[in-house]
């Protein structure tokens, strides 16, 4: 294994962060790649829809609204859907300066369409993963999709997958994911990574992660461990903002954590090959066995079974050869308590 790619989602959490900060959303944006960049995440993905293409004006919430108190789809889209391709452009720039990737979610095809120069690969949302015609569109682009596949059935994954390979896509990458905002820890599910991974081996599978971040990011290192080759989660420099995203996102540092058990789990895992290492060589002389003398023992005299005893350490004959060593004689006079040599029966 190595460590996986890391996306920050970053969707439009910027834009509370604009509000509390006075400062611009695109200012806020670039904040949020300043603050990726230094935690070492791989891609920062954003979220690309106008509210009036995306759902229609009374279709109700489906998350938390304790958290997010906003009763229509609609009225919360609205709120954060003022970025066209010209910011988008600007932020692909500005994080390519970074040392990052780039990719925004398109939720409609004239996004879709101008996000094409920009992005490195497609990002699809689960909530479009029955829409065959949308999928082969951006599977025609000649790009590497990445596709979530929370809220489904296989079925509805091995139709998605077939749209973006009929429509010529070789690069695919699909998101075990649970549609729920944030996802109790007794959902997360992950074993559907090893799922995708046997029902789809001619594809890359990743974790879209919607639990809440914990101190020991343990949910993470679990999907890693389980095989996913890309991890996802919602970005924020604020858990404790109010709406949207922040509630399930993590923070930089949370974010930084996550890489650091990437990179000791690579560590502590090694090498499939069983052999002994370096570090083992003096531990593996010292700590088996050899054949023992349990007697003082003449030149000439014969060993027999109870005149010899298995000790450590393992410089002289191993005791898998006691039978062959039972019914020689000693070349020599030995005390007790030598480690037998074959140059010694």
């Amino acid at each position: 294994m190595k460590k996986p790619y890391v996306i920050a989602e970053m969707g439009v959490n910027f834009y509370d962060t604009a509000r509390i900060m006075g400062i611009t959303p695109l200012e806020a944006a670039k904040l949020y790649i300043d603050k990726a960049a230094e935690a070492g995440i791989d891609c920062a993905k954003f979220q690309s829809y106008k509210a009036g293409t995306i759902v229609s004006k009374n279709s109700p919430a489906y998350w938390d609204t304790s958290k997010e108190p906003t009763k229509t789809q609609y009225e919360l889209f609205l709120k954060f859907d003022s970025f066209g391709e010209a910011e988008y452009r600007e932020l692909c720039d500005y994080t390519h300066k970074k040392g990052m990737d780039f990719t925004s979610t398109p939720f409609d095809y004239a996004s879709a369409d101008y996000l094409e120069p920009m992005v490195d690969f497609y990002k699809i949302s689960s909530s479009d993963l029955s829409n065959l015609p949308f999928i082969r569109h951006i599977g025609e682009k000649g790009k590497p999709v990445y596709i979530s596949v929370g809220a489904a059935y296989l079925s509805e994954v091995d139709e998605a997958v077939r749209a973006l390979k009929e429509s010529g896509c070789e690069d695919i990458v699909l998101f075990h994911c649970v549609l729920s905002y944030p996802t109790a820890p007794e959902n997360a599910n992950l074993r559907i990574i090893e799922t995708l991974k046997k029902t789809f081996p001619d594809v890359r599978v990743g974790f879209s992660d919607h639990v809440a971040p914990d101190e020991t990011m343990m949910t993470l290192a679990a999907a890693y461990l389980l095989g996913a080759e890309v991890i996802e989660k919602h970005f924020t420099l604020d858990k404790t903002l109010p709406g949207n995203d922040h509630y399930h996102a993590g923070d930089p540092a949370d974010f930084k954590k996550a890489i650091d058990n990437f990179k000791w789990i690579d560590t502590v895992l090694g090498k499939p090959e069983k052999t002994v290492l370096p570090c083992e060589e003096v531990p593996r002389r010292e700590a088996r066995r050899s054949l023992v003398l349990t007697r003082d023992m003449k030149a000439g005299e014969v060993i027999g079974e109870s005149d010899i005893m298995a000790k450590r350490p393992g410089t002289g004959i191993a005791p898998g050869y006691a039978d062959i060593v039972i019914g020689r004689s000693v070349k020599r006079d030995l005390p007790e308590d030598t480690i037998l040599t074959w140059d010694m029966v």
